[in-house]
């Protein structure tokens, strides 16, 4: 096997969000493997502004915003270009936190470099690793608004800080599975299939019960099960009943690498 293509004659199932699937495609193809479009979730705004609106009216009270998605990082400056400002022009007072390697690439492009980016892309590491105490510390947390984690609430909580925990956006399952991904596990054409988080897994199980009926898990025999870190691992092994691989770096980059490693051995 070239070590170039670590996945040349491989198909892969990508469930991302519907606008973020190129580079995800993109990277796998440079892989070598054949890519199938799984779109899982459709990103939208949360059901409400207000409480946004309002925290970002007071953004020079908070000490921190930070971001665990890039999601988080554009509905913030979207809202506050409604407002006549940017993160760029944030209140000089004001720092940003950002878990994950896109998330702190979008500050950048935003011209508003994140202060800090924890070593491992995953929240737990922004916790470890926070360069201050908590205590006394006003913390503004944008998030999706139903599904996501609340530890990083918790945890900064319990260590003195006032946390304001907002819905930025939201996160919904499309209407059904495009034809593409139907075809594709009808005739048993996938190699693996991965998730960027428990909710592709969440959204995938219900687009493959609307396609398929009551036995919608068999459609998976066979297929390698990857997972991006341990959260959407765990939702895996609750949905699915399994998983076969995870990426280290919690990324997309580490995600091509998961899969070439549980498909290194071919039956």
């Amino acid at each position: 096997m070239d070590p170039r293509f670590p996945l040349a004659g491989r198909t892969v199932a990508v469930t991302r969000a519907e606008t973020q699937l190129g580079a995800a495609r993109q990277l796998f193809e440079q892989a070598g493997a054949g890519v199938i479009d799984l779109p899982a979730l459709v990103i939208g705004p949360p059901d409400l502004w207000g409480p946004l609106d309002d925290a970002l009216a007071e953004l020079d009270q908070f000490h921190w915003i930070l971001f665990s998605s890039a999601n988080g990082v554009d509905a913030v400056e979207q809202r506050l270009v409604r407002q006549g400002a940017c993160l760029a022009r944030r209140p000089g007072g004001v720092r940003l936190a950002a878990v994950g390697r896109k998330t702190a690439q979008r500050l950048e492009a935003l011209g508003a470099p994140a202060d800090f980016v924890p070593p491992a892309f995953v929240a737990d590491s922004l916790i470890e690793h926070f360069p201050v105490s908590g205590w006394g510390q006003r913390l503004l947390l944008p998030r999706v608004q139903s599904g996501g984690r609340t530890v990083l609430a918790e945890a900064f909580a319990s260590a003195g800080a006032r946390v304001v925990e907002v819905a930025a956006y939201e996160t919904r399952c499309p209407a059904g599975l495009p034809s593409g991904a139907v075809q594709a596990l009808e005739r048993r054409g996938l190699d693996a299939i991965t998730f960027s988080s428990g909710k592709t897994v969440d959204h995938t199980a219900q687009l493959l019960a609307g396609s398929f009926g009551t036995d919608w898990i068999a459609q998976l025999d066979g297929v390698k099960v990857i997972s991006i870190g341990p959260q959407t691992s765990r939702r895996c092994l609750e949905r699915l009943g399994r998983v076969d691989g995870e990426a280290d770096p919690h990324d997309l980059e580490g995600l091509v690498a998961a899969c070439g490693r549980a498909l290194r051995v071919r039956p």
